[in-house]
Order: structure tokens, then sequence, then C-alpha cells
């Protein structure tokens, strides 16, 4: 298949774009500056110049390919109504390259996100359990909702890939790139509580498998789950993290830790979540190590200690 990549030069873009050409289909990645087109080029995909911003270049990408697969976000959350925002701008993309493709039974991926999702007994959170509501980050499962209102109303074979918070390679990737320069900048890496309560995590390259199962296998409608691990704890994280960088590793009250911002009320979160729906249907077996061996055998203290000169 012809297939419209956004984000496809970052970080998990990257990886599924790869694994994509390899596996014989072809990639057109949108790239908003001539940075992100050599790196598309290099990947071995044809670079479409454009944003998230530029709908009209949205709709002109995906009019060209047989399918879609949406991983571009803005990372911009320097205010306090960014992450509302931001998210504003995910929905309005959507659309745009849902009105694209229209009526043609194409498949269109889009990421979303694990966090926030719940269930009543503690169990961990399933493709079944509902997405979180609410404002900020909360806002994305709306995005969910339009793929899933398009794939019904649309004729459209929307599916949304609920992803980890960590996504990890080498020691890095999600929050192994926010963490690090923030647990420096307080000169502890903190965990709150006792730190028991859980994340799930993926590897990158097994993520990479999972988009393209999906845009092979998947059906209208669908939700899947990229965690191959779906309970580590966050004390076990915050840990490998801290000694990696040479940090002292302390616990914290979420008052105590408001030195670390929005990191502190995020740590908190308990967000156990299963991927065995996703892999009993798609047939995803993920391979790769996992996030605390990553962590050790990654490269997370060096580009820190780099990027901190």
């Amino acid at each position: 298949m012809r297939v419209f990549v956004t984000g496809a030069s970052g970080f998990i873009g990257a990886a599924v774009t790869k694994d994509l050409i390899s596996h014989g289909h072809e990639v057109i990645g949108l790239a908003r500056n001539d940075s992100s087109a050599d790196t598309i080029t290099k990947l071995g995909g044809t670079p479409h110049k454009g944003h998230l911003f530029d709908l009209d270049s949205l709709k002109i990408g995906a009019a060209s390919a047989d399918a879609v697969i949406h991983l571009a976000f803005v990372h911009d959350f320097s205010g306090p109504d960014s992450p509302t925002n931001n998210c504003a701008t995910d929905r309005d993309a959507i659309s745009a390259m849902g009105e694209a493709i229209s009526g043609t039974g194409k498949p269109f991926i889009i990421a979303s996100g694990t966090l926030g999702l719940q269930e009543a007994d503690g169990k961990p959170a399933t493709e079944d359990t509902p997405g979180p509501r609410g404002s900020g980050f909360f806002d994305r499962t709306l995005s969910a909702d339009l793929v899933q209102r398009l794939s019904k109303e649309q004729n459209i074979r929307g599916m949304v890939v609920r992803l980890a918070p960590i996504v990890h390679e080498n020691g890095r990737g999600g929050f192994l790139t926010i963490l690090p320069p923030i647990f420096r900048q307080a000169g502890f890496a903190g965990y709150i509580g006792d730190g028991e309560n859980v994340w799930p995590a993926a590897h990158n390259q097994d993520i990479a498998v999972l988009f393209r199962l999906a845009l092979e296998k998947g059906t209208a409608g669908a939700i899947y789950h990229g965690t191959s691990e779906e309970a580590v704890k966050t004390k076990d994280i915050v840990e490998a993290v801290g000694k990696k960088m040479g940090l002292s590793v302390e616990s914290k009250s979420v008052e105590e830790a408001a030195v670390l911002g929005f990191v502190a009320h995020v740590l908190v979160m308990n967000d156990p979540t299963s991927s065995v729906k996703t892999q009993r249907e798609l047939g995803w077996k993920p391979v790769q190590r996992g996030l605390l061996e990553d962590i050790e055998k990654g490269e997370i203290g060096d580009i820190d200690a780099r990027n901190a000169k």
C-alpha cells in the first residue's frame, strides 16, 4: 500500500516508516521542514511538505495514498491551555484527512494513549475500556471518538492505537525523554508515595510492527493497545532512571514533588493496561527487550549529561 504517515520523521514515526517499507509498502511522510524531509528520504520514504496547521496539505497527502497513519502531535506545553489547544489541532487534522478519504474504505489509524484508563475493579484496562474524559491531555479521547465516528458514518476503516506512556528504544522515548532533564534540574529522581502504582510500556520496534499489522489486518472502529508490558512499577522506573543518571532516588508526596512540575501529577497515576485482545486479533507478538533492561543498557544518562552541558 501507499501510506501517508504524519510524524514520519519522529521517534515512533521513523520506526513505523522503516517497518512499512521493509514489508513492501510505500511511505509518503509529512515533512514540516527540510530536516524532516531529509530524514524521511533517508528512511526510504517520499516527503510531502506540510504541517498539522496546513489542512490543505493534509488533505492532499491523505487523498494521494491508500491509507493514513496519523502519528504527529503538537508538543508545545508552554501554557496552561496548551494540552487542550493541541488536542483541538489534532481533531482538526483528523477531520481534514477524514474528509479527503471519505467514502473510500481506506484505513485511517491514529495514535492515542493509555494514561487515565481505569477499570473499577483495579484490573488492567482492556481495549474495551472507555477512554478517559476531562480536559487537557484527556481531550485526546475526543480524537479517538472522532475516528470511530468517521469509521461508522463515512466508510473509512478507522482504528485507534492507544500507546503506553513509555514507548522506548535505547533508553529513550515517551516519558524517558521527559523525565531526565526534569530530574536533573530538581537534583533527584522522584517517585510519588510508595511508588507501587504502575505504568505499561512497549518497545518502539514492537510498536512499529503493531501499526503495520493494524494497517494490514485491523477492523473498522477497532481500538488496539500498544502495551507489551502491562504493569511496571513507577518506583522501579524512577530508580532505573536515577541510577543511570547518577542521581539520588527519593520518595515524595505530590506536594513535595511540585518542583517536578506536571510530572508529579502524572507519576501518581495508576495505569495497568492489557494488550491481550490486540495480540490475539492481530497476531502481534512483542519480542524486544523490556523497559527496565532498556533503561539499563540504553543511553539515557549519557544523552542527558550531554544536553546539560
